[in-house]
């Protein structure tokens, strides 16, 4: 047995604590000088970001360290670097929700309507919208900033090797978001939407949860050549079903479970390759009412209803799960002969079922 880890359960509480305290210790630190610079707020919407979350990214990273024969033993400067991938995630998500002008994250507000509500609680002078989002800027920042530093301070193994992975994830997501951003303008480079759907999907989403932190375990645990692209090949299958989960869930999830609202990704307009398939795939008619819902926050929630039907009456998200199913079994295929720790594999394998088969 791994410390007090279940291979058997990779995102146990135990697990999730620990990642959780990592972070917790490494932010009391900085807190002290926010504290002397009398920036507090800072950190207070910080914590609200980096309390809870499902702790994918570190979970990746860590049981890959294991799979590729890592010491599990004395795993504390490994989950460091475990924990600093969710500082980095946290950073993209609140600069991603003001991109989004979303209103909440895990059921709470969002970053920017946060500091928009400080700016009206202490009577601030001029905009609170304008506030709101320049403060949220800068949070994102610090993130970023903090989970560089949590790497580094880290102490563990093959942390140069890993470094290298780490700077492609930082760059992929932020690529990623800008072709994103793109797209939906209209000024992105192709001119074909899906696949720059799927491109969006493998850089913003796909690479960056799963893959890349999977590649920073191995590193630390300097991974055969065999092992690592075994897990490279596993990360490039379950990344895009990770993420193609996430666009069913972005129209089909439950609110009380996701703390995103039903049907939001149809309200924000995102071009996921769900939403693109059924608009390929939809009548004249069926595509003029999707589209009259796409982009539209203030639809009602029977216009949404009709639009997720129509979607899924497209074939659209049968056609999305058959991908998922796809990718899964050639992800775990990939790491099934691997040269890779019964424990690590076993580990892995859950999370991939995990990541995939969703609710959250």
């Amino acid at each position: 047995m791994l410390r007090d880890f279940d291979p058997a359960d990779p995102l146990s509480d135990a697990f999730r604590d620990s990642v959780g305290g990592a972070i917790d210790g490494f932010l009391s630190q900085q807190e002290v000088l926010l504290r002397e610079v009398g920036t507090s707020a800072l950190m207070e919407v910080a914590r609200s970001y980096t309390d809870g979350g499902k702790r994918l990214r570190p979970a990746y990273c860590y049981w890959s360290y294991v799979a590729a024969g890592g010491d599990g033993t004395h795993p504390e400067p490994v989950l460091q670097v475990a924990a600093s991938l969710d500082l980095l995630h946290v950073s993209a998500l609140v600069h991603d929700d003001l991109i989004d002008a979303a209103d909440t994250r895990r059921g709470k507000p969002a970053a920017h309507r946060q500091y928009e509500a400080l700016h009206l609680e202490r009577g601030g002078r001029g905009s609170a919208r304008e506030f709101g989002a320049s403060a949220s800027v800068l949070l994102g920042d610090m993130l970023l900033m903090w989970s560089a530093d949590m790497f580094d301070r880290s102490g563990a193994p093959g942390l140069d090797a890993a470094r290298e992975e780490l700077g492609r994830m930082r760059a992929e997501v932020t690529a990623g978001q800008f072709l994103d951003i793109s797209a939906a303008h209209g000024v992105a480079d192709d001119a074909d939407a899906l696949a720059v759907a799927e491109r969006v999907l493998e850089y913003k989403s796909a690479s960056y949860s799963i893959r890349r932190p999977a590649l920073i375990g191995a590193r630390l645990a300097g991974a055969s050549d065999e092992a690592y692209g075994a897990l490279a090949r596993f990360g490039a299958h379950i990344g895009p079903a990770f993420q193609l989960r996430d666009d069913v869930l972005g129209i089909w999830g439950d609110e009380d479970v996701t703390g995103k609202p039903t049907g939001g990704d149809l309200r924000e307009g995102k071009a996921t390759v769900l939403v693109l398939t059924a608009l390929e795939r939809a009548d004249e008619a069926a595509g003029r009412r999707l589209r009259a819902v796409l982009g539209a926050k203030d639809a009602a929630d029977d216009d949404v209803a009709e639009a997720a039907a129509i979607v899924e009456a497209t074939g659209a998200r049968a056609h999305v799960e058959e991908l998922i199913d796809r990718h899964l079994a050639d992800g775990l295929e990939a790491i099934g002969d691997a040269p890779l720790t019964d424990d690590g594999r076993q580990a892995l394998t859950r999370l991939a079922e995990l990541s995939v088969r969703r609710a959250f």
